[in-house]
């Protein structure tokens, strides 16, 4: 069996990922995607040793990472360039094997069987690229964006990694292509203008490109151990004279309000602490103290809208909330389709992950008294 160097690069910002730092280091079920793709490529007989290129900014992360998980076959790191193609060239720089296989670092999907095919075909031929079939229907546009015909896709094939070439091909194109200021998407296509020729080996449809959130949820079913959590929440207001009752953001008609340092809807409250807990954060009052006359008389909703802020920074998504509000009066029945709305808008969510029921406590305690409104609620988070 044929061997090789495995050279990736993972030096890129990830701008569509949407969270500023290098998304080599989000963590899908239970490790950071960089971590899921080397362990491929470490416990692949068919590689040698890996070079590993990254930015200057991450060096230090990724050499941490790698001693942490112990990947013993990555040989060097390396700091990348601007673009792929210099971070890809940079790399080369520390390959001396006959054969490399080089392959994005935010494609942790990739298996054992692609790799060592690949590595097989590039002995035999000298380079080749994993891709699959393109199964939707492709159309060509005009500048105006109308269609202008339907492209037969019989022989269309979506690119993957890794790329995988004779060292010594690889390296001709890559200097070529420097000294005449030519920059491609891949790195085949560099071996295509030297005139020689590159074999497709299957892929496979799993071996995806994380470059989106969504992305993320994909590859967590596919890569298991994703993490879902519960958590409760329960708030408190007395009512007063004086006061608006804002009840799940809608302000509803009543002679008393809830008494509270904001506009004190005790069920955005409920819910706000139900997800902070649900992911270890504390709760409202922590982050939104009653003593910070900056928070004196703000929408709850607002809060609300923050709280949902933080779980997505931390890749959290909502699964589900449920809470029920305990009040004499007024009925809450023909108002809660809109808060409903209101807070599945504010949170980014579907309606149908929202659940708000009203009840009373047949005119027991401080509640049943007409002297306050309580809130319990529940909530779901995955990620």
């Amino acid at each position: 069996m044929a061997t090789a160097t495995a050279l990736i690069p993972a030096a890129g910002r990830g701008e569509r990922f949407g969270r500023g730092a290098n998304k080599i280091f989000a963590v899908i079920a239970g490790k950071p995607i960089l971590a899921h793709t080397l362990s491929v490529f470490e416990a692949c007989p068919a590689i040698n040793n890996i070079v590993l290129v990254t930015g200057r900014q991450d060096i230090e992360a990724a050499g941490d990472l790698v001693g942490r998980f112990g990947f013993g076959k990555v040989t060097h790191i390396v700091v990348g360039g601007a673009r792929r193609q210099d971070s890809v060239s940079l790399g080369l720089a520390k390959v001396t094997g006959e054969i490399v296989a080089i392959h994005d670092a935010v494609r942790p999907m990739v298996t054992r069987e692609i790799i060592e095919r690949s590595i097989e075909e590039a002995a035999r031929t000298g380079a080749c690229v994993a891709a699959v079939p393109v199964i939707d229907t492709i159309k060509s546009a005009a500048p105006d964006k109308t269609v202008t015909g339907t492209v037969d896709r019989s022989d269309l094939y979506v690119v993957q990694t890794p790329q995988t070439f004779r060292t010594e091909l690889i390296k001709e194109a890559f200097a070529r292509a420097l000294a005449e200021g030519f920059h491609a998407t891949d790195d085949a296509a560099l071996v295509e203008r030297v005139g020689r020729k590159v074999s497709i080996v299957p892929g496979s449809y799993d071996n995806i490109k994380i470059t989106t959130p969504a992305d993320m949820e994909l590859a967590a079913l596919k890569l298991g151990g994703g993490e879902t959590r519960t958590g409760f929440g329960y708030d408190v207001h007395a009512l007063a004279k004086g006061r608006k009752l804002v009840l799940g953001g809608v302000q509803i008609p009543y002679e008393l309000g809830l008494q509270g340092h904001s506009d004190a809807d005790v069920i955005a409250h409920a819910i706000s602490d139900a997800l902070l807990g649900a992911v270890s954060m504390g709760d409202i009052g922590r982050h939104f103290p009653d003593t910070d006359p900056k928070y004196k008389g703000i929408s709850s909703l607002e809060l609300l809208a923050r709280v949902g802020e933080m779980l997505a920074s931390d890749g959290w998504k909502i699964v589900s909330i449920d809470a029920t509000l305990a009040a004499e009066k007024p009925k809450i029945a023909q108002y809660v389709p809109t808060m409903i709305s209101c807070i599945a808008e504010c949170l980014g969510i579907d309606q149908g992950r929202v659940s708000i029921k009203g009840t009373t406590t047949e005119k027991l305690g401080f509640v049943g008294r007409g002297e306050g409104m309580a809130c319990w609620a529940v909530a779901s988070v995955s990620r």
